[in-house]
């Protein structure tokens, strides 16, 4: 997973175009996926173990495999970069791997192109029981009350902050009742330390901009999402927030000063206060750290919003092995094997709810107050889906680096992005 889902804004055109073009696909992969001797080959595609965790997916088959002794999953991974446009030419092509891993923002577009396996039948059979998964994290990935697919994890966002940093500057540490007056009050102290350290860093780009709005009492889209709504004053107030920390204050560093250099970089280089991010950096953060450091709910204004980030799993309408891809996916999402395998890593929050397992989470250090990831979920708020998401994506990230940079003002930027929107996305 990228460090800041910058990637997740990859496009789904490509199905869009082999479907209205009458691509007829040829029913599934072009050899059977079971072999003489009995067990049943699943080919699995995915992303998020790539760059550190294929160990870890790895333990997963290994547990699946002794449990079902008949089926072989044949795991493919992909760099998220890439991903999508591997997968989509494969779903046009005919060749789809039997079962392979989605982010919710992609999901509605593929349940909506009919390429996705209605898995109610296969679940409702299944020795594996569902129907303990967080319920929040299951109906992401049901669309019309069908169950095209299943959680595999889920995350959220924090406020990721340096002890040392804060020391220094005599500032008392975040709390998960802060507001972004006082965390950017705290920002200013340190940054004042020396001019190569920043007080903060929250990325302005659609994965921060569409909940910040939610903070401040806006919102991208009305609330039956037929129409957008990027203009909002409340918006426009969000956006002069974020910039104004770049631009005037200087206490979340601009593009110029990072000098290529990632968020986590910057962190990890004891330069940075505070960064606003996922919950995917514990491991990472842990091994590379040396300072000590923790983590707060994220400061709201209004209201508090914190992102929802969910990853599942799905199976090819085409699969000519359905009942064993189905067995997979419920068991990555819902078996207690897997459920402490990823606990144990520090791989995002596994969706089922095992009290002994979530119990492990929390206990373990750094950060010392895992408990805000809990804390976080009583705020989560989910971006608008719509079936062009991709483009949608870019089109605001277009105008939010605009306003960032200082080539438009964030009004005009917003209502730039208003126009293009209304004009090239088609609302359903």
């Amino acid at each position: 997973m990228t460090n800041n889902r910058i990637a997740w804004n990859l496009t789904i055109a490509l199905i869009a175009v082999f479907l209205s073009a009458g691509v007829v696909y040829a029913g599934g992969r072009s050899e059977a996926s079971s072999g003489g001797d009995g067990v049943t080959s699943v080919t699995y595609a995915n992303f998020s173990s790539a760059g550190g965790n294929e160990g870890y997916l790895t333990e997963m088959k290994a547990a699946f495999e002794e449990q079902y002794p008949n089926i072989q999953i044949e795991i493919e991974t992909y760099g998220y970069n890439d991903y999508f446009t591997q997968l989509q030419t494969r779903i046009a092509g005919g060749d789809a791997p039997d079962a392979y891993e989605l982010n919710y923002e992609n999901f509605v577009s593929y349940a909506d192109r009919n390429v996705l396996l209605d898995l109610g039948p296969y679940l409702s059979d299944s020795s594996i029981d569902v129907t303990q998964l967080q319920p929040n994290a299951r109906e992401a990935f049901q669309t019309g009350g069908t169950q095209y697919g299943l959680p595999g994890s889920f995350s959220t966002v924090l406020l990721f902050y340096n002890k040392e940093l804060f020391d220094r500057a005599g500032v008392a540490y975040p709390s998960d009742d802060w507001t972004w007056d006082d965390a950017e009050v705290a920002a200013q102290e340190i940054r004042d330390l020396d001019a190569q350290t920043f007080g903060l860093l929250q990325p302005v780009h659609f994965w921060e901009f569409y909940k910040v709005v939610r903070q401040f009492g806006g919102s991208l889209m009305n609330e039956d999402r037929t129409a957008f709504t990027v203009d909002r004053p409340e918006n426009v107030r969000a956006l002069e927030r974020m910039v104004a920390r770049v631009r005037e204050s200087n206490i979340q560093p601009s593009e110029t000063q990072l000098a290529g250099m990632g968020e986590w970089d910057i962190f990890r280089a004891g330069r940075l206060g505070m960064l606003v991010t996922g919950i995917w950096a514990f491991p990472d953060f842990t091994e590379t750290v040396a300072f000590p450091w923790d983590v707060a709910v994220e400061p709201g204004m209004n209201q508090k919003a914190t992102h929802f980030f969910a990853n599942g799993m799905v199976v090819s309408a085409n699969s000519n092995v359905p009942e064993a891809a189905a067995t997979w996916v419920a068991f990555l999402a819902a078996s207690r094997e897997v459920a402490e395998i990823r606990v144990g890593a520090g791989w995002e929050l596994p969706p089922s709810t095992y009290p002994e397992v979530l119990e492990t989470y929390v206990a373990t250090t750094p950060p010392e107050n895992r408990q805000a990831v809990f804390e976080s979920l009583n705020h989560i708020v989910t971006p608008p889906v719509v079936t062009d998401f991709a483009r949608m994506a870019d089109i605001v990230n277009l105008e939010l680096e605009a306003a960032r940079d200082g080539s438009k003002t964030a009004r005009q930027a917003l209502g730039d992005a208003q126009e293009r929107l209304e004009i090239e996305i088609e609302l359903e």
